[in-house]
């Protein structure tokens, strides 16, 4: 198995150079044609080399969630750097490259999230210790990205900036719109709307811990008049609101289910509404989820392109009113989080074990590196029911923010 890692490692390290040590403690150095970064990795045993030949996209992040391998003089972040940067060219290795395109024939299935299906997908994360959670996100527990209007904010004032960002694409404009928040995590968004706005607000999740902390919020702050949060799954919706967001929360939807959820979105509004979709996507194309992260982190989700979204909302007759992709602001959020959950590891492993505080290591590291050097970006996408439901000009958004 040596000798067939080596020699796809030669093929593979195109940019940057990586060493590595051995299960018998010999060392090779593999030197791409372009400049890159630098890292080194020690495989402690076969059970390592057998992982990075056959399965890689899966198999090296269980192997280093099982110790069977760690950084060498550098740190996971840079190791990753390497090896996620050197997979986006094209050829790469071939095993994976097989993997893959097996994925894709597949991923209709993968992302086949009927309502019983996605509540089991949607607890597998989201039903994790709320005290996991407190050690990185922020005081409101946005799980989302921030919005970087400046590059310089707190991980506080960025995330407040978001939820008021995308307040200013709602056209909250008047006190009693009656808002839908599709997938409100622990009900920061939900309550922001309803404290800043005035808004009459009902927050759906599929997660049971996410749900009583979102209630016991809303009751801490005397807000249970005015939002409440109930466990509903989207397409069992049956009345109209005035407004619609979701944040985060199509990611988990499923490639088959896209025009189910525009259609759900369409009538839901009000004639004169507006809905505003926040998600990841990616900028290369459709593709698949590594199979790392759809075993372990999230189960049946989906980074969608842009050709996939537009697609399934043209049929619906919804107007896309506006557009805009956030590149960069992920990957500043997730730094953070990276740097929190490091700071209080050890509490992580208090409440888990080791092997999981490695598992949420190494997911935190990829998805940040998923934004910097493989294509992933944010998009917000604005939709209406009608043509004239929002403003000629853009000039709305930044008026609204300044106030």
């Amino acid at each position: 198995m040596k000798q067939v890692l080596d020699r796809i490692l030669q093929h593979f390290i195109a940019d940057g150079q990586l060493q590595v040590r051995w299960p018998d403690g010999t060392t090779s150095l593999y030197k791409g044609r372009n400049s890159g970064p630098s890292a080194g990795v020690v495989l402690h045993n076969q059970a390592a080399v057998r992982a990075m030949v056959i399965n890689p996209g899966l198999g090296f992040g269980e192997a280093y969630m099982d110790s069977h391998l760690d950084p060498l003089d550098c740190t996971l972040y840079n190791l990753l750097d390497v090896l996620m940067l050197n997979a986006m060219r094209p050829g790469g290795h071939v095993a994976e490259r097989l993997a893959s395109a097996l994925r894709y024939v597949r991923r209709g299935w993968i992302q086949f999230n009927p309502i019983k299906r996605a509540q089991q997908n949607v607890a597998h994360h989201y039903d994790l210790d709320n005290r996991l959670y407190s050690l990185f996100l922020d005081k409101d527990w946005q799980y989302s990205c921030a919005y970087f209007r400046h590059g310089t904010e707190t991980l506080d004032e960025a995330q407040e900036a978001k939820k008021h960002h995308i307040a200013a694409k709602l056209l909250l404009d008047r006190p009693g719109l009656e808002v839908l928040d599709i997938g409100c995590g622990w009900g920061g968004m939900a309550l922001t709307l309803a404290k800043d706005y005035g808004a009459i607000v009902t927050g759906i999740t599929l997660s049971q811990e996410q749900l009583a902390f979102a209630r016991q919020r809303a009751k801490d702050e005397g807000l249970e008049g005015r939002v409440r949060f109930e466990l509903l799954d989207y397409r069992n919706l049956h009345r109209r609101f005035d407004r619609i967001v979701s944040v985060g929360m199509f990611e988990h939807v499923g490639v088959g289910h896209y025009r189910q959820f525009f259609d759900v979105i369409k009538n839901a509004l009000v004639e004169d509404g507006v809905a505003l979709v926040h998600s990841i996507g990616r900028s290369d194309g459709p593709g698949t989820t590594n199979p790392w992260v759809n075993k372990y982190i999230f189960p049946g989700g989906y980074s969608p392109a842009l050709s996939e979204v537009f697609a399934a909302v043209e049929p619906t007759g919804l107007w896309v009113t506006d557009c805009e992709i956030l590149r960069l602001h992920y990957a500043k959020t997730i730094a953070v989080w990276r740097e929190r959950f490091e700071a209080k590891r050890a509490e992580a492993v208090a409440l888990y074990d080791e092997r999981f505080a490695r598992m949420f290591e190494f997911y935190l590291n990829a998805a940040e590196l998923a934004f910097r050097v493989q294509g992933h970006m944010n998009f917000q996408l604005q939709l209406s029911r009608s043509i004239s439901a929002v403003p000629f000009t853009r000039d709305y958004i930044a008026a609204a923010e300044k106030e």
